[in-house]
């Protein structure tokens, strides 16, 4: 293949730029918790990234509600989450090693799916839940990179949604949004947040873009 060389050979920089990311993320893994409206859409982003290894956690089955905002599909109601997941994303990258656990996370055994992973996605939906599990993450695993999120429901106000780093856990969130039980929950703002975690565990795999 031949390539044009552009002004101070930036098509050749972004060329080998390019088959960098591809090279590290085919090698790389993220883990997570939760296959509701941020999970599924995350592992979609991720997968369409070209990341080599998804490990994913969930117990519940896909509901008509679930459809508004969760990446999947009319004909998958009824099916277990992280069966109908795995499907959805094999037709967007069939190479991907996607490994699925359907089951509940336990307090005390939250960490056990996620011991070789690289980054791990909190994409919890009950706030208790949510903060146990962050907590025995950074317990468990002092050394592994966590993504969670707060602030999901409502929409618009996107100028509120920030990053917060504390040590190994980054937090995307919006301090002044409602709880979900206030507010309602729309594909639009709920994508954005999946999507900005899935962002954040590639600038962790990757490094910042200098």
């Amino acid at each position: 293949m031949t390539i044009s060389i552009g002004k101070n050979g930036k098509r050749t920089m972004n060329v080998e730029k390019t088959e960098k990311i591809r090279m590290k993320l085919r090698h790389s893994s993220v883990g997570i918790a939760g296959a509701g409206g941020l999970g599924s859409n995350a592992a979609v982003a991720l997968a369409r990234a070209g990341l080599g290894r998804l490990v994913i956690v969930d117990f519940d089955s896909v509901e008509e509600s679930n459809l508004n905002r969760q990446y999947f599909f009319r004909d998958q109601i009824g099916k277990v989450k992280v069966e109908a997941l795995k499907e959805n994303i094999r037709r967007i990258n069939p190479w991907m090693k996607i490994d699925i656990f359907n089951q509940k996370l336990i307090k005390g055994e939250m960490d056990r799916p996620f011991h070789d992973v690289d980054v791990i996605i909190e994409a919890l939906d009950d706030a208790e839940t949510k903060t146990t599990f962050i907590e025995e993450i950074l317990l468990k695993l002092p050394d592994k990179p966590i993504v969670g999120a707060s602030g999901v429901a409502g929409y618009g106000h996107c100028d509120r949604i920030k990053t917060k780093q504390i040590g190994k856990l980054y937090m995307c969130y919006d301090e002044e949004a409602k709880d979900s039980d206030e507010d309602v929950l729309m594909a639009p703002r709920v994508c954005l947040i999946a999507n900005w975690e899935a962002n954040l565990a590639l600038e962790i795999i990757l490094g910042e873009d200098k």
